[in-house]
């Protein structure tokens, strides 16, 4: 069993890093030191909201420099620990650096649910998601100017957790798992990120017709490897869509059997190629149509947003934007 020094988390407003940072940090007996919380106290006595503070953290490089020192200097230190930070996978090396993502009007809910406070309040769900985005885009402009380093670039972490129907409890069993090299070890030997998706959220690039025996009763037997842990799944990422590169079988019986969470591995993110030399992006646009997507949703009775290009008839997906698919 290896077990890494600390765990860092990121990702999505709204993603549950807190839930779920408290009670890993509880059960494996680590202290946990937030930066959310930091920001949000610097916000409150400044009187502003927290997307006031990051917008102002764009002109006065004090704001952040501060906070990087503090996580510098606990990188530093050796301590083993929970960080909930969007920046601590930048910071630490010898940690399993954890990325949580959800829909973004799931994300949404989940904030205007919460207790609100003078630096973060909404008045209505599409507020919430338009703020939500407002300040993840300030946070990835900002990082990319100021450090050089892309938060939206999931090559940047060991762990890929999309939460939206997910509960706490099995992310947390999931990223344990993984902390103590009991899930994804041969994906993560093999080149990070390893993956744990909704099911639900993936796009398929293949005909439902062409896919023989997909709804053979023995199909979900057959995504198990030959050790028994569920053989991943191959996927492309566009920045904003998560679509198979290989696995179709695989996805289907996952869809089928209510699973809020599937194992992948990445093959290509964004201008990475999948195949002979077609990035992601450009591969995503020409094997999601419209009808092949229809035709999924209807065979797994679930709902898929249509891509961005699809709508507009073969335009190009943005790469690297938050949005449905993300």
């Amino acid at each position: 069993m290896t077990v890494r020094q600390s765990i860092v988390f990121n990702g999505d407003l709204g993603s549950g890093k807190s839930t779920v940072s408290v009670e890993i940090a509880k059960r494996l007996g680590l202290r946990r030191v937030s930066v959310g919380d930091l920001y949000r106290q610097m916000a409150q006595e400044r009187q502003m909201t927290a997307l006031q503070l990051n917008l102002h953290a764009e002109l006065d490089q004090a704001v952040d420099g501060y906070v990087d020192q503090l996580q510098r200097d606990i990188a530093a230190s050796g301590e083993s620990l929970v960080m909930d930070s969007r920046l601590a996978w930048h910071f630490f090396t010898d940690a399993l650096k954890v990325h949580m993502i959800t829909e973004p009007t799931e994300a949404a809910r989940r904030v205007l649910a919460r207790p609100s406070g003078p630096a973060e309040s909404y008045t209505s769900l599409e507020e919430a998601r338009a703020k939500l985005r407002e300040r993840s885009e300030s946070e990835r402009g900002r990082f990319i100017v100021r450090y050089g380093v892309d938060k939206a670039r999931l090559r940047n972490y060991d762990l890929v957790c999309d939460t939206t129907r997910a509960n706490p409890e099995q992310v947390i069993a999931h990223v344990i798992d993984v902390y103590e090299g009991r899930l994804g070890a041969d994906v993560l030997r093999a080149g990070r990120p390893l993956l744990l998706l909704d099911p639900n959220r993936v796009y398929p690039t293949e005909d439902v017709s062409t896919l023989r025996g997909l709804w053979d009763a023995d199909a979900a037997a057959e995504t198990a490897g030959s050790d028994g842990e569920p053989e991943p799944l191959s996927i492309g990422y566009t920045g904003e869509y998560f679509f198979v590169v290989d696995g179709h079988r695989r996805l289907s019986a996952a869809v089928r059997a209510g699973l809020p969470m599937v194992a992948a591995r990445l093959v290509a993110e964004v201008d990475e190629p999948v195949v002979g030399g077609i990035s992601a992006v450009d591969f995503f646009t020409a094997q999601a149509r419209p009808g092949l997507i229809h035709d999924w949703e209807d065979a797994h009775g679930i709902t898929l947003p249509l891509p961005e290009h699809a709508l507009l008839g073969g335009g190009p997906v943005l790469a690297g934007e938050p949005g449905a698919g993300a």
